[in-house]
């Protein structure tokens, strides 16, 4: 997988150090134990006084504030240490903690309360999963191997859900989602719904596994 796990004993209780961002911690057991490259990201903000939402970026019109990669802000690969991430994170505390898809995941995106009900049904069947996040504006993201936003449309086809109308999208490749515990654009935090293991976070499921069960129940969410 190109990452090594060397350093992350610095993870055990008490080994934070005094000035150390408290996202180190949380970046390095996404970087050391998992695999997954770490991108630092905006915050959104309120001003007292003012109704919107501003960005930590500094643009005035923000596109997406608090949900996309600081501007010039170095990526944290897979396989860093604590100290690594450390000197890297250093000078951008507060900073979200993003992650690329299309690297070591792809993304398939469904509403929360179908994405609940798929994974009780793919629990029960004893189907492997990967992590499941949970956004706060009520979106479930399942973690799945690289390459399904590619063969999504052609295994949607396959299945007979093409003509379907279902609320399930992949997060293109090149594009982020905010990681637990950081706050997504201002309006709380994400959380995994299923937390990562070691097994599932480095080798998470093909989609064609869980994107059948996935589409039924989007389809019966959207009948009922």
């Amino acid at each position: 997988m190109g990452f090594t796990i060397g350093g992350i004993r610095d993870l055990r209780p008490g080994a934070r150090r005094r000035g150390r961002a408290p996202e180190c911690t949380v970046v390095a057991e996404y970087t050391g134990l998992y695999g997954w490259d770490v991108v630092p990201g905006a915050r959104a903000r309120t001003v007292p006084g003012d109704t919107g939402v501003h960005c930590s970026c500094g643009a005035p019109r923000c596109a997406s504030p608090g949900a996309h990669p600081l501007g010039r802000a170095p990526l944290v690969p897979a396989g860093s240490t604590l100290r690594e991430v450390a000197g890297a994170w250093e000078g951008m505390a507060g900073a979200a903690v993003l992650l690329p898809v299309g690297r070591s995941f792809d993304v398939i995106e469904v509403a929360e309360t179908a994405g609940r009900q798929a994974l009780l049904r793919m629990e029960r069947m004893g189907l492997p999963l990967g992590p499941v996040a949970v956004t706060p504006h009520a979106r479930a993201q399942f973690l799945v191997a690289p390459g399904a936003s590619a063969e999504l449309p052609d295994l949607l086809y396959r299945m007979g859900w093409d003509g379907a109308r279902l609320d399930l999208r992949c997060v293109p490749p090149g594009g982020h989602i905010t990681a637990p515990p950081s706050d997504l654009a201002g309006l709380g935090p994400v959380r995994w719904l299923r937390p990562p293991e070691l097994d599932t976070a480095v080798r998470p499921p093909h989609a064609r596994l869980l994107l059948g069960i996935l589409a039924y129940v989007c389809h019966r969410s959207a009948v009922r």
